[in-house]
């Protein structure tokens, strides 16, 4: 549906709400980004009315931002998946999230973390049992790498930035954003902990919105093994709707870690984190907890 009443066609925001200017198109695609992508699951997902649901995945499957996939030829059904350009307003989602827990159901300040009794912390803790979709992260070289391994338990810590000296460096303040800083401790305090993961079949990756250079270049640096992640297209943080704050013109994750089986259902969750590295001992803690159950 096209809302020509917008006028200027010259104003690339004017046509951009042409075509996700309704809320219902926004949480489709948020939906459908976080695995949801048969027609009754997104109907009961958001209790839209059936009417009103079939109308906006038509538009947007003429739109170029949903493509349909047929999964049951008799009768024909379709299952509804993003396109790059679906892909492209991933950053769009994750900076009205960001922008609505900062400055609708926060205190507008800039932070790194949550408090305890926030509703960002609960929606962290209410991933437990969500399973996490197929996707690629960039991995070391850009190389796409599942952040999900093959072992009996991943662990995914997100950081917010770590860099090695030189070249690349923190923005200006970033060590008066509280929650920022740590990220070098707590990847190094995971790197001298690898084979106590490694004796409970355990996966370590950790993931920041950097790129991939920048990460290489710090896991150099520290002589870390196991893999860092890009998430720079914001994936992962749109799939699962993790906390981000922005901060010199780029999105980052905030500090939080997740533990996973191998079937890709989040079993554990550790956020906020107020000690980086003690974090690490909890993460091992939750993976004891799962196989002991």
């Amino acid at each position: 549906m096209r809302y020509t009443e917008l006028g200027d066609p010259d104003c690339a925001i004017a046509q951009a709400l042409t075509v996700v200017g309704d809320p219902w198109t926004l949480l489709l695609i948020r939906d459908v980004a976080g695995g949801t992508h048969q027609f009754d699951a997104l109907r009961d997902g958001l209790g839209i009315s059936r009417k009103v649901l079939t109308d906006r995945l038509k538009s947007l499957v003429a739109d170029g931002v949903l493509e349909k996939r047929l999964y049951s030829p008799h009768p024909p059904r379709y299952e509804y998946h993003l396109t790059p350009a679906g892909r492209g307003l991933l950053p769009v989602l994750v900076a009205l999230q960001d922008w609505g827990a900062r400055h609708v159901m926060g205190d507008d300040v800039l932070s790194a973390t949550s408090e305890t009794d926030s509703a960002e912390t609960r929606r962290v803790h209410a991933l437990v049992g969500r399973r996490l979709p197929q996707l690629e992260l960039a991995g070391p070289e850009g190389v796409p790498v599942d952040p999900v391994s093959n072992r009996t338990w991943t662990v995914l810590y997100c950081f917010p930035g770590a860099y090695a000296p030189g070249g690349n460096d923190y923005p200006p303040g970033w060590g008066r954003i509280p929650g920022a800083r740590g990220c070098t401790l707590e990847s190094c305090t995971y790197r001298d902990r690898m084979a106590a993961f490694a004796e409970r079949d355990a996966r370590v990756h950790g993931v920041s919105t950097q790129r991939p250079d920048q990460l290489a270049a710090f896991a150099e640096h520290e002589r870390i093994a196991f893999p860092l992640l890009s998430d720079a297209d914001l994936q992962l943080a749109a799939a699962l709707r993790l906390p981000t704050f922005r901060v010199a013109g780029v999105d980052r994750l905030k500090r939080l870690t997740l533990v996973l089986d191998s079937s890709r259902t989040v079993r554990g969750v550790l956020y906020p984190l107020d000690d980086p590295a003690g974090s690490v001992d909890d993460a091992l803690a939750i993976v004891d907890s799962l196989a002991g159950a």
